[in-house]
C-alpha cells in the first residue's frame, strides 16, 4: 500500500507505519485492492488525514467503518462524494444541524469542507470490501486509529472529541478528558436517532461554544 499521507501525520505516525502490524495490514489491503472491488478509492483511504493536518485538529468524529457502497465512501467518516444520496446516519447529522444552529439541510452529503477547518473525520477501519460490512474489520485498522487518537490526546490540547454510539465511546475511552471536551450521544443511525438517542444532543452549537471559549475558531457546519 502506498502510504500517502501528509507531512504532519507522517512525523506523528512515522512508527506506527514500521510495526509489523501495520505492516501486515498494508499488505492485506494491497491485496484486497487487487483482487476485489474496494471503498474508498486507493488515493482517498487517508483522506481524513490529507484534508486535516495534524497541527490543524480541532475537532475530532469517530466512525466506525467505510460506507460500502458504489461511489460513497471518500475517507471521511459519514460523508459521501458529491451528488450521492445522503445515507440515514448523514441525514440525521444534516437534521440535527438544521435543529441545533438553524443551517439549511445541504444538497451535497461531502464534508470535506469540515475536514478542512480542523474536524478530523475519522473512521476505526479506513477500507471495506464492497457490498461486505466489516469485511476489513480486525485487520489491524483498529490498532492503527487507536495509535492516531492517543496521539491527539497526548500531544494536544483542547481538542473536542465527538463520540457517537457505544462503539465510539468505547474507541475514545482513553481520551483524557482533564485536558479535551469529550461530548457523547447516541449514534445518528435512525435505530438510536428514533429512540431518542441522537436528536437534540446539539453537539454543533456545544462544540462551537467550546471553540469560541478557548478562543478558536468556531465550525461552519
Amino acid at each position: 500500500m502506498d502510504v500517502k499521507i501528509s507531512e504532519s501525520w507522517n512525523a506523528i505516525l512515522n512508527s506506527e507505519f514500521q510495526k509489523p502490524y501495520f505492516e501486515s495490514l498494508a499488505s492485506f489491503v494491497k491485496l484486497e485492492y487487487k483482487n476485489h472491488r474496494c471503498f474508498p478509492k486507493g488515493s482517498e483511504i487517508f483522506s481524513a488525514f490529507n484534508h486535516c493536518s495534524f497541527d490543524d485538529v480541532k475537532v475530532v468524529i469517530i466512525g466506525q467503518d467505510p460506507y460500502h457502497g458504489e461511489n460513497q465512501a471518500n475517507g471521511l467518516c459519514f460523508s459521501v462524494h458529491d451528488d450521492v444520496s445522503h445515507p440515514p446516519s448523514l441525514i440525521n447529522i444534516f437534521k440535527e444541524i438544521e435543529s441545533d444552529i438553524g443551517k439549511t439541510y445541504p444538497s451535497s452529503g461531502n464534508l470535506a469542507y469540515w475536514a478542512d477547518q480542523g474536524v478530523l473525520l475519522l473512521n476505526a477501519t479506513l477500507t471495506v470490501r464492497a457490498h461486505q460490512a466489516g469485511s476489513h474489520q480486525n485487520k489491524g485498522w483498529e490498532k492503527f486509529t487507536d495509535a492516531v487518537i492517543q496521539q491527539i490526546s497526548e500531544q494536544k490540547e483542547n481538542i473536542v472529541f465527538l463520540l457517537w454510539g457505544g462503539y465510539a465511546k468505547k474507541k475514545g475511552a482513553k481520551i483524557d478528558t482533564s485536558k479535551h471536551c469529550v461530548l457523547t450521544s447516541g449514534h445518528p443511525s435512525p435505530l438510536s436517532a428514533n429512540r431518542g438517542y441522537w436528536f437534540g444532543n446539539k453537539h454543533f452549537s456545544k462544540t462551537n461554544d467550546y471553540l469560541k471559549s478557548i478562543g478558536k475558531t468556531k465550525i461552519n457546519w
